[in-house]
Protein backbone atom coordinates (compact mmCIF):
# COMPACT_ATOMS: atom_id res chain seq x y z
CA UNK A 1 0.00 0.00 0.00
CA UNK A 2 1.47 3.47 -0.92
CA UNK A 3 0.91 6.85 0.58
CA UNK A 4 -0.28 9.75 -1.17
CA UNK A 5 3.45 10.40 -1.94
CA UNK A 6 5.69 7.80 -4.35
CA UNK A 7 7.58 6.43 -1.24
CA UNK A 8 5.91 3.20 0.47
CA UNK A 9 4.47 2.68 3.80
CA UNK A 10 4.20 -0.84 5.29
CA UNK A 11 1.29 -0.95 7.49
CA UNK A 12 1.44 -3.38 9.53
CA UNK A 13 -1.72 -4.66 12.21
CA UNK A 14 -0.22 -5.77 15.51
CA UNK A 15 -3.26 -8.31 16.26
CA UNK A 16 -4.61 -11.85 16.04
CA UNK A 17 -7.80 -10.38 15.82
CA UNK A 18 -10.49 -11.09 12.50
CA UNK A 19 -12.68 -8.35 13.99
CA UNK A 20 -9.32 -5.33 13.67
CA UNK A 21 -8.65 -7.12 10.38
CA UNK A 22 -12.13 -7.01 8.87
CA UNK A 23 -12.59 -3.53 10.21
CA UNK A 24 -9.48 -1.93 8.41
CA UNK A 25 -10.25 -3.96 5.05
CA UNK A 26 -13.71 -2.67 5.03
CA UNK A 27 -11.77 0.81 5.17
CA UNK A 28 -9.61 0.25 2.15
CA UNK A 29 -6.40 -0.87 4.44
CA UNK A 30 -4.81 -4.49 4.03
CA UNK A 31 -2.31 -4.31 6.91
CA UNK A 32 -0.11 -7.44 7.30
CA UNK A 33 -1.02 -9.45 10.26
CA UNK A 34 2.12 -9.98 12.61
CA UNK A 35 0.57 -11.76 16.13
CA UNK A 36 1.96 -10.35 19.44
CA UNK A 37 2.87 -12.28 22.35
CA UNK A 38 2.04 -10.26 25.49
CA UNK A 39 0.30 -10.89 29.06
CA UNK A 40 -2.67 -9.31 28.39
CA UNK A 41 -3.78 -9.41 32.15
CA UNK A 42 -4.42 -6.42 33.54
CA UNK A 43 -2.13 -4.96 36.71
CA UNK A 44 -4.01 -4.60 40.39
CA UNK A 45 -5.94 -1.59 40.66
CA UNK A 46 -5.34 -0.33 37.35
CA UNK A 47 -7.99 1.86 35.83
CA UNK A 48 -9.40 0.47 32.43
CA UNK A 49 -8.07 3.25 30.33
CA UNK A 50 -5.01 3.17 31.25
CA UNK A 51 -5.00 -0.74 30.89
CA UNK A 52 -5.62 -0.78 27.28
CA UNK A 53 -3.16 2.15 26.54
CA UNK A 54 -0.46 -0.10 28.41
CA UNK A 55 -1.43 -3.14 26.44
CA UNK A 56 -1.40 -1.67 23.16
CA UNK A 57 1.53 -0.48 23.72
CA UNK A 58 2.94 -3.41 24.86
CA UNK A 59 1.67 -5.13 21.40
CA UNK A 60 2.91 -2.53 19.21
CA UNK A 61 6.65 -2.89 20.85
CA UNK A 62 6.62 -6.10 21.05
CA UNK A 63 5.99 -6.93 17.33
CA UNK A 64 8.29 -4.02 16.41
CA UNK A 65 11.03 -5.27 18.26
CA UNK A 66 11.14 -9.03 15.98
CA UNK A 67 10.67 -7.02 12.60
CA UNK A 68 13.77 -6.37 10.78
CA UNK A 69 14.69 -2.86 10.68
CA UNK A 70 12.55 -0.69 8.40
CA UNK A 71 13.92 -0.17 4.88
CA UNK A 72 11.21 2.58 3.81
CA UNK A 73 8.24 4.04 6.39
CA UNK A 74 6.43 1.74 8.12
CA UNK A 75 3.43 1.76 10.60
CA UNK A 76 2.84 -0.68 13.45
CA UNK A 77 -0.44 -0.51 14.67
CA UNK A 78 -1.98 -2.66 18.18
CA UNK A 79 -5.25 -2.36 19.93
CA UNK A 80 -6.48 -3.66 22.99
CA UNK A 81 -9.99 -3.87 24.06
CA UNK A 82 -11.32 -3.93 28.42
CA UNK A 83 -14.66 -4.16 29.34
CA UNK A 84 -15.24 -2.45 32.74
CA UNK A 85 -18.52 -1.70 34.69
CA UNK A 86 -18.26 0.32 37.76
CA UNK A 87 -14.56 0.47 37.47
CA UNK A 88 -14.00 -3.16 37.19
CA UNK A 89 -12.31 -4.23 34.29
CA UNK A 90 -13.97 -7.87 32.99
CA UNK A 91 -11.54 -9.77 30.59
CA UNK A 92 -12.16 -12.85 28.84
CA UNK A 93 -13.66 -15.11 30.37
CA UNK A 94 -11.75 -18.66 31.45
CA UNK A 95 -15.05 -20.68 30.92
CA UNK A 96 -18.78 -21.02 30.45
CA UNK A 97 -19.53 -20.22 34.35
CA UNK A 98 -17.45 -17.22 34.30
CA UNK A 99 -18.92 -15.93 31.29
CA UNK A 100 -22.40 -15.89 32.75
CA UNK A 101 -21.00 -14.24 35.66
CA UNK A 102 -19.89 -11.35 33.42
CA UNK A 103 -22.77 -10.92 31.18
CA UNK A 104 -25.58 -11.45 34.49
CA UNK A 105 -23.32 -8.49 35.79
CA UNK A 106 -23.88 -6.48 32.94
CA UNK A 107 -27.59 -7.13 32.45
CA UNK A 108 -29.48 -3.91 32.84
CA UNK A 109 -26.44 -2.01 33.65
CA UNK A 110 -24.53 0.28 31.49
CA UNK A 111 -20.65 -0.12 30.83
CA UNK A 112 -17.69 1.52 29.25
CA UNK A 113 -16.06 -0.45 26.58
CA UNK A 114 -12.50 1.36 26.26
CA UNK A 115 -9.87 0.52 23.07
CA UNK A 116 -6.33 1.72 23.55
CA UNK A 117 -4.81 2.18 20.46
CA UNK A 118 -0.52 2.56 20.16
CA UNK A 119 0.95 3.52 16.51
CA UNK A 120 5.12 3.61 15.82
CA UNK A 121 5.81 5.40 13.20
CA UNK A 122 9.57 3.90 12.01
CA UNK A 123 11.39 4.90 9.21
CA UNK A 124 15.42 4.83 8.78
CA UNK A 125 17.31 7.27 10.02
CA UNK A 126 15.37 8.81 11.75
CA UNK A 127 13.81 8.55 15.42
CA UNK A 128 10.78 6.59 16.09
CA UNK A 129 7.00 8.22 16.54
CA UNK A 130 4.23 6.97 18.73
CA UNK A 131 1.06 7.83 19.21
CA UNK A 132 -1.11 6.14 22.09
CA UNK A 133 -5.22 6.96 22.98
CA UNK A 134 -8.18 5.21 23.86
CA UNK A 135 -11.60 5.83 22.80
CA UNK A 136 -14.19 5.07 25.34
CA UNK A 137 -18.27 3.79 24.29
CA UNK A 138 -20.59 3.49 26.66
CA UNK A 139 -23.03 0.53 26.25
CA UNK A 140 -26.44 -0.24 28.17
CA UNK A 141 -27.84 -3.71 28.01
CA UNK A 142 -31.42 -4.43 28.27
CA UNK A 143 -32.88 -6.91 31.09
CA UNK A 144 -30.95 -10.34 30.25
CA UNK A 145 -32.87 -13.86 30.92
CA UNK A 146 -31.00 -16.55 32.07
CA UNK A 147 -32.18 -18.89 29.32
CA UNK A 148 -31.12 -16.33 26.64
CA UNK A 149 -27.74 -16.00 28.22
CA UNK A 150 -27.09 -20.01 28.52
CA UNK A 151 -27.96 -20.54 24.45
CA UNK A 152 -25.47 -17.55 23.52
CA UNK A 153 -22.88 -18.86 25.80
CA UNK A 154 -23.77 -22.52 24.33
CA UNK A 155 -22.72 -21.06 20.94
CA UNK A 156 -18.86 -20.20 22.39
CA UNK A 157 -18.97 -16.44 21.14
CA UNK A 158 -18.31 -14.82 24.45
CA UNK A 159 -15.02 -17.21 25.58
CA UNK A 160 -12.95 -15.32 23.69
CA UNK A 161 -14.21 -11.92 24.19
CA UNK A 162 -13.37 -9.30 27.06
CA UNK A 163 -16.87 -8.82 28.75
CA UNK A 164 -17.72 -12.31 27.10
CA UNK A 165 -19.65 -10.65 24.44
CA UNK A 166 -19.45 -9.64 21.02
CA UNK A 167 -21.37 -7.11 19.06
CA UNK A 168 -21.10 -8.15 15.78
CA UNK A 169 -22.33 -11.80 16.60
CA UNK A 170 -25.82 -12.94 18.70
CA UNK A 171 -24.93 -10.41 21.67
CA UNK A 172 -26.33 -7.07 19.09
CA UNK A 173 -29.63 -8.24 20.85
CA UNK A 174 -28.92 -7.57 24.22
CA UNK A 175 -28.01 -3.87 23.51
CA UNK A 176 -30.72 -0.74 24.22
CA UNK A 177 -28.32 1.94 23.71
CA UNK A 178 -25.20 2.85 22.85
CA UNK A 179 -23.38 6.13 23.12
CA UNK A 180 -19.76 6.32 20.94
CA UNK A 181 -18.39 4.68 18.58
CA UNK A 182 -20.25 1.35 17.31
CA UNK A 183 -16.91 0.02 15.85
CA UNK A 184 -15.01 0.55 19.07
CA UNK A 185 -17.68 -2.04 20.85
CA UNK A 186 -16.28 -4.23 18.35
CA UNK A 187 -12.62 -3.77 18.59
CA UNK A 188 -11.27 -1.04 16.84
CA UNK A 189 -12.69 2.66 17.13
CA UNK A 190 -11.97 3.05 13.00
CA UNK A 191 -12.91 6.46 12.64
CA UNK A 192 -10.42 7.48 15.47
CA UNK A 193 -7.73 5.07 13.68
CA UNK A 194 -8.42 5.89 9.76
CA UNK A 195 -7.31 9.85 11.41
CA UNK A 196 -4.24 8.63 12.70
CA UNK A 197 -3.13 7.24 9.83
CA UNK A 198 -4.15 9.41 7.11
CA UNK A 199 -2.08 12.14 9.68
CA UNK A 200 0.94 10.21 9.18
CA UNK A 201 0.57 9.55 5.36
CA UNK A 202 -1.39 6.46 4.50
CA UNK A 203 -4.42 6.61 2.94
CA UNK A 204 -6.54 3.76 1.90
CA UNK A 205 -7.10 2.36 -1.34
CA UNK A 206 -10.68 2.30 -2.47
CA UNK A 207 -12.40 -0.60 -1.71
CA UNK A 208 -12.42 -3.06 -5.22
CA UNK A 209 -9.49 -0.87 -6.51
CA UNK A 210 -6.75 -3.38 -5.89
CA UNK A 211 -4.21 -2.94 -8.47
Amino acid sequence: MRSATSSPIEFILASASPRRRELLRRAGYQPRIVVPKVDERPRPAEAPGACARRLARAKVADVARRLPPPRHARIVLGCDTVVAVAGAILGKPLDAAEALRMLRRLSRREHSVISGVAMLRQAPSTRDRWRVFSVETRVRFRRLGLDELQAYIATGDPMDKAGAYGLQEGAAQFVWRIRGSVTNVIGLPLAEVVVALRRWGLKATPVGDRR
